[in-house]
C-alpha cells in the first residue's frame, strides 16, 4: 500500500469517480450561484452608496458596480433574502465537504503542472477550495455571532466572495461539457479520481449521495425554523436564535444586542433627560421629549425585524410618529430627503446609519414609540427607535437621539 498522497495508489475508495463529482458539482453550481447572488442583494441592502457610515467596505471600487437604492417593497424582502442565504449556506456544507472529498486526489497529482493550461487550471483550483473553506468557515462563525477571525466580518465576506465565485465560475466554464457528458454516459472513464487499486465497496455511490443528503436536510431541519415564530423555532437548534422565545409578552421576541451590552444607561433614556434632536434644512433644530411626540400624529406598522445572521420575526405591530412627518417639521413639508441616525450606543458597530429618501418617504417607515400595544422595553430601543420596511435589522437604529435631515 502507498504511504505518500502523491501516489495514485494511496487513494483508495470506490466511491471517488466523474460520476460522483460531476453529480455534486452540478448540484453546488445551482447553489453557490444563489449564495452569490443573495449575498450581493444583502450588502445592497445596506445602500452602502448612501454614507460611509453604512460602508463598510470603502475600497470595493468596481465591485460595487451593480448597487441601487434598496426598496421598501415588498416590506419581507429582506427577511426572505438573507433567510435563503443563511440557511441555504448552512444546508450545503455537506455537498462541499463532500465534493473537496471527492477531488482531493487532484491536489497532489504530479507534476503539479503539465502545461500552461493545466497550471491555470490547478490555480483556479487551489482559489476555489480556499475561497469556499474561508467563505463557508466565515458565514457560519458570524452566524454563530463568534467573531474569532481578525478584521471585520463585512470586508472579509465581500472580497472573499469575489474571489471565490470568480474562480468557481472559472472551474465551471472548464469542467461542465465535462460534468454533463460523464452525469449522461452509462460506463464511467477512467481518470486520476479512478483508483488503480480501490478497496472494498462498503456502500454505494448512491447511497453516499442519499448520507451527503441527508446530511444537508438534518442542517436545514436545525437551521431554518430561526427565520420563523411559535414552534419553528424550536427546531432550530444549531441557530443562536433557535428555541424558545426570549422572554413573554409583547416585547417578547427576538434582539441581538441589550441595552446593557449597548451601554445605554437608563439615566439618559428617563422621560426627564431623554430628547430627540432633529435637525433640518438650513439647521433647523427641532428637540422633542416622549410626551410631546405622542402628541403628534401616530401610525401604525406591520414589519418583522430580520437580521444579516439570518434570524428574523414575523411581522410585529409597531406604532410612531412617520419619518416623513418629522422632517416636515424641520423643512422638509413636499420631498423628504435621506436622513443619518445617531443612537445613545456609544460603541459597536451601526450605533449611527443613514437611511435613503425612499425609506423615509415609505408611510411604513416610523420613529416608533411602542410595540404591539405597549412601550417599548429597553432591549427593544426606549424611548424610540427606528423601524422601516424590508430594511436590514442593524439599520433599525435603537435608543435614537438624533436625526438629521438632508441630502448625504
Amino acid at each position: 500500500m502507498a504511504r505518500s498522497p502523491f501516489a495514485p495508489s494511496f487513494w483508495r475508495s470506490p466511491l471517488r469517480g466523474p460520476w460522483l463529482t460531476s453529480v455534486l458539482g452540478v448540484v453546488l453550481l445551482g447553489g453557490i450561484t444563489l449564495l452569490f447572488v443573495t449575498g450581493l442583494l444583502s450588502y445592497a441592502a445596506y445602500n452602502p452608496d448612501l454614507s460611509p457610515v453604512n460602508d463598510k467596505t470603502p475600497d470595493k471600487g468596481l465591485l460595487g458596480f451593480y448597487l441601487f437604492s434598496w426598496p421598501t417593497d415588498p416590506h419581507w424582502l429582506y427577511r426572505l433574502n438573507q433567510g435563503v442565504h443563511v440557511t441555504l449556506g448552512i444546508t450545503l456544507i455537506p455537498v462541499l465537504l463532500a465534493k473537496l472529498w471527492s477531488v482531493v486526489p487532484k491536489l497532489f497529482t504530479l507534476p503539479p503542472a503539465r502545461s500552461l493550461a493545466h497550471a491555470l487550471e490547478r490555480l483556479s483550483l487551489l482559489l476555489l477550495v480556499g475561497g469556499a473553506l474561508f467563505e463557508f468557515v466565515t458565514g457560519v462563525l458570524n452566524v454563530q455571532l463568534d467573531y474569532v477571525f481578525p478584521g471585520s466580518f463585512y470586508p472579509l465576506h465581500f472580497y472573499g466572495a469575489w474571489v471565490f465565485f470568480s474562480a468557481f465560475v472559472a472551474h465551471a466554464v472548464l469542467k461542465m461539457p465535462l460534468a454533463w457528458r460523464n452525469l449522461r454516459q452509462l460506463r464511467e472513464e477512467k481518470t486520476e479520481l479512478v483508483s488503480p487499486d480501490p478497496a472494498r465497496p462498503t456502500v454505494s455511490r448512491r447511497g453516499a449521495l442519499w448520507f451527503v443528503g441527508s446530511g444537508s436536510l438534518l442542517l436545514f431541519v436545525t437551521t431554518a425554523g430561526q427565520s420563523f415564530d411559535g414552534v419553528l423555532r424550536r427546531t432550530a437548534l444549531l441557530a443562536p436564535h433557535g428555541g424558545a422565545e426570549p422572554g413573554s409578552g409583547p416585547g417578547g421576541f427576538q434582539i441581538n444586542k441589550t441595552a446593557a451590552y449597548a451601554g445605554i444607561d437608563p439615566g439618559e433614556t428617563s422621560e426627564e433627560a431623554w430628547r430627540l434632536v432633529v435637525v433640518g434644512r438650513a439647521g433647523r433644530t427641532v428637540r422633542l421629549g416622549r410626551a410631546e411626540l405622542l402628541r403628534l400624529p401616530l401610525h401604525s406598522s406591520a414589519l418583522p425585524i430580520a437580521c444579516v445572521e439570518g434570524w428574523s420575526t414575523s411581522d410585529q405591530w409597531w406604532r410612531g410618529v412617520r419619518l416623513r412627518d418629522l422632517a416636515a417639521l424641520v423643512g422638509y413639508e413636499d420631498d423628504p430627503p435621506d436622513v443619518f441616525v445617531e443612537s445613545l450606543q456609544r460603541h459597536g458597530a451601526f450605533r449611527r446609519a443613514a437611511l435613503r429618501a425612499n425609506q423615509v418617504a415609505d408611510p411604513r417607515s416610523l420613529l416608533a414609540l411602542s410595540v404591539n400595544g405597549e412601550d417599548l422595553t429597553p432591549d427593544h430601543g426606549h424611548p424610540a427607535r427606528i423601524i422601516v420596511p424590508a430594511a436590514p435589522g442593524v439599520l433599525n437604529t435603537k435608543w435614537v437621539a438624533w436625526l438629521t435631515f438632508g441630502d448625504l
